[in-house]
């Protein structure tokens, strides 16, 4: 079925969301599509618990959040880029407290500013302990009452359209009514967040299959700084607690890492202990659990902090832990570092703008030099804020330039429904185990080359199965998450030196000069 709109964008995240908002407003004549391969709210997002880094007080200083954010990328951000987004984080919280957001306020009445690893002020503005949550509910409510904007919830990007390094549109699955759309579109905008289900443990919602950075790479564009793939430190572990994130503001409320003896450890590792920033505290963990065999670490917050603190700080924490048994008001949280964030991605400017005519990739999609080799925490949904502002701005500035051009419908050729679905799942599970051994968060030039031996016999089985069936969403995220993975692997093995996330231990010092790494069709 062909579609036409003016701008297609793909993702529902704080990214998408605000790009549409503002894209709405600048270009009121305009028809915007959304489209998301769940509902609106199943998104990175809404499960953000730590909030949004903003110099706010004056104590604080744009230079010092600057400074900051440049000693976690390690020597690869763009300082150009960091200050310029960084400087835009007054304006862009202004707008989300005009949208109804209540960030929380302290008795005094003023904003609770929180602190996390690697910053040296009180900078996060939060709303307790879900912050994503009420954010992206804001940003919802605030969608549908815009009358330009259409937003189609269970429709899946499965490629896009692109010759010659110019974006037409994309091939879009309906999944309810299986029907495959052609939708051309004046500009392509990619919100699709990352690629976290490619790993074993991660605090990503199923969704984060790298979908965005996979289709752009197929279209022609250059995927950058792919090794830095950050775990976060402390993910729930239990059986049944599926990619529940606890935050780090819980440490900077004075929570203690100890193993399972009770013995703290951090010391060991970095003068800030807990604080120190995520790579340092993740390789630490990794570290003890390697040397004691045990299967997880506690945070400590109920030895520190009252039970009317902890649950009036960390209510979101405190009710999830609960469902699973687990007081944390009166006993430790069994944790476990977790795949978190994608500090690469799509080559693109802080507008989004990639090599590629008319395709645009904004939030964590996308590499914009401001995250470096390791992002601070903290500033991810502050970069989708801004870069959706930027990316509307962009857009609206060229509306008279733009053209939709339709392309050739769908072609299923001699596909049939598939049979053995449980080919999909046998795949990802293996990647989701390799990557996690082999490229996780401490690696070696022998595990990168065996992860790349079986991510090649993969490829080529999940390509012939791509061709052969019908096309489904498992399907396509299979993929995609293959796709990203082998870009992580050849990102990983390019790099002779550990430098931020990666951690390579054949080559475990610095190089004098580094830069970031680049892919590109072909291999």
């Amino acid at each position: 079925m062909n579609r036409k709109i003016d701008f297609l964008i793909i993702g529902g995240g704080i990214s998408g969301l605000s790009l549409a908002l503002k894209l709405a407003k600048l270009t009121p004549d305009e028809k915007i599509l959304l489209i998301t391969k769940e509902y609106l709210a199943e998104c990175s997002t809404f499960y953000a618990q730590g909030g949004i880094a903003c110099v706010w007080n004056n104590n604080d200083s744009f230079e010092k959040h600057i400074q900051d954010t440049l000693i976690a990328g390690d020597g690869l951000c763009n300082e150009n880029v960091v200050r310029n987004i960084l400087t835009q984080a007054p304006e862009r919280i202004k707008e989300l407290i005009e949208l109804g957001v209540e960030f929380t306020r302290n008795e005094n009445g003023d904003y609770d500013l929180g602190k996390e690893g690697g910053h040296s002020e009180r900078r996060i503005l939060h709303v307790n302990d879900q912050t994503g949550q009420n954010v992206e509910q804001k940003l919802i409510e605030s969608i549908k009452k815009i009358e330009n904007v259409e937003i189609k919830e269970h429709w899946c990007a499965i490629n896009l359209f692109a010759r010659n390094f110019q974006c037409y549109g994309a091939y879009i699955l309906d999944q309810k009514s299986e029907k495959i759309h052609n939708v051309a579109a004046k500009a392509t905008i990619l919100a699709t967040g990352g690629a976290g289900k490619i790993y074993l443990y991660t605090t990503n919602p199923d969704i984060a299959s790298g979908d965005g950075i996979a289709m752009a790479y197929r279209a022609g564009a250059t995927i950058s700084n792919m090794e830095f793939y950050q775990f976060h430190p402390t993910c729930l572990y239990h059986p049944y607690a599926k990619s529940f994130l606890i935050t780090e503001a819980m440490r900077g409320e004075g929570a203690v890492l100890k193993d399972v003896r009770g013995n703290e450890f951090m010391h060991n590792y970095h003068s800030s202990k807990g604080l120190a920033p995520r790579d340092v505290v993740s390789r630490a963990i990794d570290a003890e659990l390697k040397k004691t065999g045990d299967d997880y670490i506690h945070l400590d917050i109920a030895s520190y902090k009252s039970p009317k603190f902890i649950k009036s700080h960390f209510p979101g924490v405190y009710e999830s832990c609960l469902k699973f048994n687990i007081d944390i008001t009166n006993e430790p949280i069994p944790v476990v570092p977790a795949a978190h964030y994608c500090c690469g991605g799509v080559l693109a400017g802080i507008n989004g703008k990639t090599e590629v005519k008319n395709l645009y990739v904004i939030g964590e999609s996308a590499c914009t030099g401001l995250h470096g080799a390791n992002r601070l925490a903290s500033n991810s949904l502050l970069e989708g804020l801004v870069g959706a502002h930027e990316c509307a701005n962009s857009l609206a500035e060229q509306i008279s330039d733009l053209k939709v051009k339709e392309f050739k419908q769908w072609e299923p050729g001699h596909a049939v429904p598939s049979t053995e679905a449980v080919i999909i799942t046998q795949n990802w599970d293996e990647i989701r185990r390799f990557m996690w051994n082999y490229v996780g968060i401490v690696r070696t030039d022998k595990r990168l080359q065996r992860a790349k031996k079986r991510i090649n016999m993969l490829l080529d089985e999940i390509n012939q199965y791509y061709w052969d069936f019908k096309i489904e969403k498992n399907l396509v995220e299979l993929r995609n998450l293959a796709t990203v993975a082998k870009i992580i692997i050849v990102s990983a093995i390019s790099r002779k030196e550990s430098r931020g996330i990666h951690y390579n231990l054949d080559h475990p010092n610095k190089s004098e000069m580094s830069r970031a790494t680049t892919i590109r069709r072909p291999w």
